[in-house]
């Protein structure tokens, strides 16, 4: 029974090592850096199926950030519209009592929802 075992545990260990040493050292692996790129931030979604979403994305930060509008279905990603972000900018007319002006392009495209639904 363990003349049958035997290999098949050394054959385990082995790959448990190979694992460990691999998640030790992949810093220093050709190609299997840690690559920074553009920062991605998701700022809403919506689905208009069981699989299809529309989602939207923030790419960058400051004033290269863009807004990606995306179709994602289970066999790809669209690219629907891309536009510049607003700078953030104060209120030119806020009041001691009012609500803060919502922050970020989600809650503006709430806004504006709200508004065209009164407008309704």
């Amino acid at each position: 029974m363990l003349q049958n075992a035997a290999p098949a545990i050394v054959l385990l260990i082995v790959m448990v090592g190979i694992a460990w040493l691999l998640q030790r050292y992949r810093r220093h692996l050709p190609g299997a850096a840690h690559r920074a790129g553009p920062i991605l931030q998701v700022l809403g979604g919506v689905a208009l199926g069981p699989q299809q979403r529309v989602v939207t994305l923030q790419v960058g930060q400051g004033e290269q950030a863009i807004c990606l509008v995306l179709g994602v279905s289970p066999g790809s990603v669209t690219a629907l519209h891309q536009m510049p972000l607003p700078p953030e900018a104060p209120p030119a007319t806020a009041r001691p009592g009012d609500a803060p002006a919502p922050a970020g392009f989600a809650a503006r495209l709430a806004l504006f929802r709200k508004d065209g639904d009164a407008n309704r």
